[in-house]
């Protein structure tokens, strides 16, 4: 009968820097019921949401998106590993929310207008989400007035737009052509995704990036970020 145990893991017997290893490959095997565990007992031990956040599930859904940027992860394993975050981040949201916890960004993400695909969205927006940002997704089939609402309202430092249709690909520039007309294009970065889509594309149409993939879209948003806030500060 030993046997059975032998390979079983007791999370809360584990030290803090166990745990949080552990914590990583549960995120990268997609197992939510271990990771909300784990964000429990390390919560438990005094540690700070944004801890959690940072050190637990943002640096664990780092190594998934080099692997998927890689080749090495698929869109179905990090679409488990996505939600096995998300479950943790439900736990950790409302604790951040009170303490205040410093953000990465802010992101309004949809589709665009004639599209009602969503995977690649999805999939972005978690990843984002599991990077420390905070992400408002629109949803599908968007038309211009929608963009020009969320931003208003929701005041990101980030527009993402996705499509999948060669069709609809020609709606982003309709989308910055209207920001740029109300004087607004200026006060966002705007991310274009979506399989038909190429750098030369996103130039064309005026966007500041072209992001093939979830984990490429990550790694932009936060160098742009950054590139954002240094200019600031230097202005």
């Amino acid at each position: 009968m030993t046997e059975e145990f032998d390979d079983e893991i007791i999370l809360s017997e584990l030290n803090d820097e166990e745990l949080v290893q552990q914590m990583h490959d549960d995120l990268y095997d997609g197992l939510q019921e271990e990771v909300v565990e784990g964000v429990e007992i390390l919560l438990e031990r005094g540690w700070t949401p944004y801890k959690v956040l940072t050190e637990a599930l943002v640096a664990g859904m780092t190594i998934v998106g080099v692997d998927f940027r890689d080749g090495i992860l698929f869109v179905p394993e990090v679409l488990m590993a996505a939600n096995a975050m998300k479950a943790g981040m439900k736990i950790l949201r409302p604790l951040l929310a009170e303490t205040g916890a410093p953000q990465v960004g802010k992101m309004v993400i949809g589709t665009v207008k004639g599209d009602i695909h969503d995977i690649g969205k999805n999939l972005v927006s978690m990843m984002m989400e599991g990077a420390g940002f905070e992400v408002i997704d629109i949803g599908i089939n968007n038309p211009v007035e929608n963009y020009l609402e969320a931003l208003d309202e929701h005041k990101p430092n980030i527009l993402g737009m996705s499509a999948l249709l060669t069709t609809t690909m020609p709606y982003m520039k309709v989308v910055i052509d209207t920001m740029v007309e109300k004087g607004i294009r200026d006060d966002y970065i705007i991310l274009v995704g979506g399989a038909p889509l190429n750098e030369e594309f996103a130039d064309s149409v005026g966007a500041d990036a072209y992001c093939r993939d979830a984990a490429v879209a990550v790694e932009t948003a936060k160098k742009l970020i950054h590139e954002s806030k240094a200019s600031n500060q230097v202005a």
